[in-house]
């Protein structure tokens, strides 16, 4: 990102103040993060290039509120943070969203793929909509907010990004007893999207818990939605499901 002008943005989306606690993943030579460590009281900013962690460690030498760690963001130990303010690798994008799920925060302010983000948003039965779309839509709000045209970046990618605005739901809209199950049985259903659900939910019945197709049958008999097919399955379609589940 060379317009520092962006990371103003992100920072007013995130209603950044002195009392957050900000991650930074995928911090790169340190740009954003400098930003945001003379703007909040710490960051916990994480690069999984050895050689870049070498530059950062130089480039944030000066500010004692910057926590930096080496490592894969996904697998590594992270201290509490209230709020995400990053600009992700592309290629981190379809685990990073699952991932953030799985912890706690306010708000996650993103720098994303225009057309990777429309998938987080979109509506049921349309070309975007996929399992992404069915666990960001249980687990919070999106907001796709600033277009960011592709000349901001050096080197220049292909595409161009959004800012993307995260806050998870106070009150989901359904209950999921298993998070973990539940993201991993929407993937599975997707790989299929536009089979009917009987077709696509019995591999993975048949593998997890050794259903025949006639256990399958009988399982999916009270569900309404049963003949529809997996994209024009809503999200509390999937959570359903999953809630009836054998444990």
């Amino acid at each position: 990102m060379i317009d520092s002008s962006i990371f103003h943005k992100l920072g007013e989306y995130a209603a950044l103040n002195k009392n957050d606690v900000v991650l930074d993943g995928g911090a790169g030579f340190g740009f954003l993060t400098q930003f945001l460590a003379r703007r909040c009281k710490k960051v916990v900013a994480v690069e999984k290039d050895k050689k870049i962690v070498k530059v950062l460690n130089d480039q944030l030498r000066a500010f004692g509120n910057v926590t930096i760690i080496e490592g894969d963001l996904l697998k590594v130990l992270l201290p509490d943070f209230n709020k995400v303010i990053s600009i992700p690798p592309y290629y981190l994008s379809s685990r990073l969203i699952p991932w953030l799920f799985l912890h706690k925060f306010d708000c996650a302010i993103l720098l994303l793929q225009r057309a990777f983000a429309e998938r987080l948003s979109a509506r049921v039965d349309s070309e975007a909509y996929g399992w992404l779309s069915v666990i960001t839509q249980y687990n919070a709000n999106i907001d796709l907010l600033d277009k960011v045209i592709s000349e901001k970046f050096y080197p220049k990618p292909e595409v161009d990004s959004v800012i993307v605005r995260i806050s998870p739901r106070v009150s989901p809209q359904f209950k999921v007893a298993r998070p973990k199950l539940f993201n991993l049985f929407a993937k599975q259903l997707f790989t299929n999207r536009n089979k009917k659900l009987v077709n696509s939910i019995h591999p993975f019945l048949k593998n997890r818990y050794k259903f025949s197709k006639l256990d399958t049958d009988k399982f999916l008999s009270v569900f309404s939605f049963r003949e529809k097919r997996v994209r024009k399955l809503l999200a509390k379609d999937f959570g359903e499901l999953i809630n009836a589940l054998p444990k």
